[in-house]
Order: C-alpha cells, then sequence, then structure tokens
C-alpha cells in the first residue's frame, strides 16, 4: 500500500478567492515503512501572501519570487501522487486548493488522480472527541517530537503527520478495509481462521513453596491487624 503525506502552505486561507499555493510537501510511506522518496515543491504563486499566513510560514514574496510556478511543476507532482492514497490533516483545505490550483490548468480534480484521500482530523476527532486535534496538539498527546516546529512548512507538517498516523493508526491489523467491513487482502471471501482446540495443551500448574505460603499468611495477619479483624473475604 502507497500512502502519501501530503501538505501545501497557502497566500491565505481562501481557495476560491484566489489564494495560491506556495510549498508542497510529499512523503512516501510503502506498507507502514517510509522510504525516504520524498517530494518538496516551493512554487512562485504569482500574487501576494496576506501578512497572517507569512506570520504562519515564514515564506516571504521576495522568496518565493524566483520559484517555479505551478502549472510548470503540475506534472512532476501529479506523477509523484498517481494512484497513492493521500493522507492529510484537514484534507478539505488541502484537497481545495489542490483542485483550484488543478481547474486553473484543465486538469481533473485531485480524487480523479490518486487512489483515495484519508484525513487524519476526522480520525483524531472519532478517537478524541471533546479534545483539540491539531497537529500540535497530536504530537503531544502520542509523544511525537515537534520541537523544530516553530513555523509551519509543509515538508516538515507532512513529515510529523506521517509519524501520528503510525501512532494513531497502531495495533491495527490491517490499514485496507473492504466494503463490507473486513480485512482486505485476505483475498478470499470465504477465508476463516483456523479454530485451535486448547484441549491439547497441558498447561503446568506451579504450586507455592512453603516459604511463600508462610510469607502469604504473615501477610494475612498483618492485613487482619490493620483492618481491626475485619478481613470480610474469610468470613465464608
Amino acid at each position: 500500500m502507497r500512502q502519501i503525506f501530503f501538505d501545501t502552505e497557502t497566500t491565505g486561507l481562501r481557495a476560491e478567492a484566489g489564494d495560491r499555493i506556495i510549498e508542497v510537501g510529499c512523503v512516501e510511506m510503502v506498507n507502514r515503512q517510509l522510504t525516504g522518496n520524498n517530494l518538496h515543491l516551493y512554487i512562485n504563486p504569482e500574487r501576494a501572501s496576506d501578512e497572517e499566513a507569512v506570520r504562519i510560514h515564514g515564506l516571504t514574496d521576495e522568496f518565493l519570487a524566483d520559484k517555479p510556478v505551478f502549472a510548470s511543476v503540475a506534472e512532476e507532482l501529479l506523477e509523484f501522487l498517481r494512484g497513492a492514497e493521500l493522507v492529510i490533516h484537514n484534507a478539505g483545505f488541502d484537497v481545495g486548493f489542490m483542485n483550484a490550483e488543478l481547474r486553473r490548468l484543465g486538469q481533473p480534480p485531485i480524487t480523479d488522480i490518486v487512489g483515495g484521500v484519508r484525513d487524519t482530523l476526522l480520525m483524531a476527532r472519532d478517537m478524541f472527541p471533546g479534545k483539540a486535534n491539531s497537529l500540535d496538539a497530536l504530537c503531544k498527546r502520542l509523544e511525537v517530537d515537534n520541537s523544530s516546529r516553530t513555523l509551519h512548512g509543509a515538508l516538515l507538517d507532512a513529515e510529523l503527520l506521517a509519524e501520528v498516523y503510525i501512532r494513531l493508526t497502531r495495533g491495527q491489523d490491517s490499514l485496507v478495509m473492504d466494503e463490507g467491513g473486513g480485512n482486505a487482502g485476505s483475498g478470499n471471501a470465504d477465508f476463516q481462521l483456523e479454530a485451535i482446540d486448547f484441549s491439547r495443551f497441558q498447561l503446568p500448574v506451579l504450586a507455592a513453596s512453603a516459604a511463600e505460603l508462610e510469607a502469604h499468611q504473615s501477610l494475612l495477619a498483618d492485613l487482619d491487624k490493620a483492618s481491626g479483624g475485619k478481613r470480610i473475604w474469610q468470613e465464608a
């Protein structure tokens, strides 16, 4: 299973009002193992960033002025994402911005290109209802070191999200579920686990030694004294 942990930084919060993507971070994971095959792009948005956005990500208009425009990196980005499951924190935001950029190029929406989209914000809200579920909050709750995150950055945030996701899903036998709610990948709709006959096993019985029995009686005597003779479990 190929997954891409995906994050963007933007000139502002409203794709529908003309805000643009300025940074993309992609971290690849295959079968729950990070591959190191990542993609990181800075993009010239061809417009100024909001002051509040710059305070969050630190990417100034001057820094972005000589970076490629989205149209020139779109093919590389889409080829990297093609067929993979995107894992995004607050997916509606990043997907909305990607679709706005793709519309400008006459391209189909990102969901037509990737294998699916998984929103870790929705996952976290199900697991931790009523609690803060920002990426920073999840890092703290799940003990992911985010001490280097002084500013938002797409690649760093994607790397942190990968660590958060592993902790959110640990103990889960399969990350892919079929439509009937069973684990995909069994290869057989009639797949069943073999029943185990526990009568075949001889379990050892360990008897207490004389010293252990004496220590146990001594402990009971101490408890009896401490409770004023009210050890009700011996009344039967």
